[in-house]
């Protein structure tokens, strides 16, 4: 589905259905380099369960056009307002990594129109080294080899895709590749400079899901752990033998981990 928004074609995955005013909505958030394709399997799901499932491509990202966003603030802004353009009054929202700031930043800002909420691969403060800033800052492919290591457990990297043939990893590393210039970057120090972390968890009403993966070496569990000590309705859920890249690597706990945090 493509709608011009904010002067710009933006692209949502809804599974081939329209929009529904009736049905309660869900709505997902891709993280840093990547797009709505990492959602694919579970818009499927909703949307054939009863949901208005959307899966977005951020202003810059994917097939949506326009000029990346620098800002976790602004992207969960324009996310808010892509919502009210669609008429979407309650939502359900998940992200994953940078797209779990996004979502957690809209939440707060949101306030009822957010009725649950997932965050997936998250952590707080999500500080990025140095490296990979730098390299992600020169469109050096070294910042997509960092990310596809870093981003998955180990025996993500040497096999291990329930589909015999495909290899997980590579299938990130091709996301990464597909961004355009400056739009790692760009994702990469907006997680790193985002500072309302605090302040979005104390204004929160909705009840809050952590999925998180066990061997995640981006944002470690125990980081969530103690960010969850200041939301006042939070459950967690860690995924055994698992890395950053969830969706990936552990499709069917993370549609299981995700159907009972979202459903109404």
């Amino acid at each position: 589905m493509e709608i011009s928004y904010q002067g710009a074609t933006t692209f949502l995955q809804t599974a081939g259905f329209a929009i529904d005013a009736d049905k309660p909505s869900v709505c997902f958030v891709h993280g840093a380099g990547m797009d709505h394709a990492v959602w694919t399997l579970f818009v499927r799901w909703f949307a054939r369960n009863g949901y208005n499932a959307l899966a977005v491509d951020l202003r810059g990202h994917g097939r949506s056009g326009g000029e990346a966003l620098t800002s976790v603030e602004s992207m969960a802004d324009w996310l808010l307002g892509l919502l009210a353009t669609l008429g979407v009054k309650e939502v359900g929202l998940a992200g994953h990594s940078m797209g779990s700031l996004i979502a957690l930043q809209a939440a707060a800002t949101g306030g009822a129109a957010v009725r649950k909420l997932a965050l997936l691969g998250f952590g707080y403060p999500m500080a990025v080294g140095a490296p990979l800033l730098d390299a992600a800052r020169a469109n050096d492919p070294v910042a997509v080899d960092m990310m596809t290591i870093w981003g998955h457990d180990f025996g993500a990297q040497i096999g291990g895709h329930q589909v015999p043939g495909l290899s997980i990893s590579t299938i990130s590393k091709r996301r990464f590749e597909a961004a355009r210039p400056g739009v790692l970057f760009a994702d990469l120090n907006a997680c790193h400079t985002y500072a309302s972390g605090a302040e979005a968890a104390a204004a929160l009403s909705c009840p809050v899901s952590l999925i998180l993966g066990e061997r995640d070496r981006m944002t470690p569990v125990r980081g969530a752990r103690e960010f969850a000590k200041a939301l006042p309705k939070a459950s967690i859920e860690v995924i055994p033998g698992c890395g950053h890249g969830m969706m990936e690597e552990k499709p069917e706990q993370t549609h299981k981990a995700l159907v009972k945090a979202l459903v109404v």
